[in-house]
């Protein structure tokens, strides 16, 4: 996000959103429809994280036009399936062009599921009591512009190191905020946006 530009630009079709999300179609319908609603769950939480630590050193725009692919490549997100994924599957998974061939974060899924299996296998849900627990709590002001919106915050600082500390990789705090942008748990809209209202 870069200062020189506008924070909020009017698209074709005339409404007013953050300037990331007003020029490529798929970049439209994510603001419009995902970005910063409240998102909930052990799957779902455990796919967008897993996303966000593929998007690490991307655009976030190309991990969205491969999103169908992941999705097929691993199971749906499935917990129990991708915490089943074995040698063979991850080397598949380097050959296939739909989706970010990194073996690091590759593994880091699969080793990221089997954890997150133990975590919900004793109580469903957890996944997601402890990320939402990060989210910060009370009013805070609108931001005008891009430069008011931080890159880490002592929350996603705070969730990078209880996730870690169950032994989760690509869980930075840069990651995690952007995850916390992206599941509601923080709403980064910026004032002038519709979705602001």
């Amino acid at each position: 996000m870069s200062e020189g530009r506008p924070a909020v630009a009017v698209g074709e079709d005339d409404v007013p959103r953050c300037a990331w999300g007003s020029s490529d179609p798929e970049y439209r319908r994510y603001h419009d429809e995902e970005w910063g609603f409240e998102l909930h769950g052990d799957r779902p939480l455990f796919e967008k994280l897993s996303l966000e630590g593929f998007q690490a050193g991307l655009s976030w725009i190309t991990i969205l036009r491969r999103r169908p692919t992941f999705r097929i490549a691993f199971h749906d997100f499935d917990i129990d399936r991708v915490a089943a994924m074995d040698d063979a599957e991850a080397e598949a998974l380097m050959q296939d062009p739909g989706i970010i061939r990194n073996r690091a974060k590759i593994s880091a899924t699969i080793g990221n599921a089997r954890i997150v299996q133990e975590l919900v296998r004793q109580s469903p849900g957890a996944l997601d009591e402890l990320m939402w627990s990060f989210a910060p709590s009370g009013r805070r002001s609108r931001p005008r512009g891009f430069g008011d919106i931080p890159a880490v915050t002592p929350e996603s600082t705070a969730m990078s190191k209880a996730l870690r500390s169950l032994g989760l990789r690509f869980v930075g705090p840069t990651t995690l905020y952007a995850l916390m942008q992206s599941a509601g748990m923080v709403d980064d809209h910026l004032e002038g946006c519709w979705r602001a209202a």
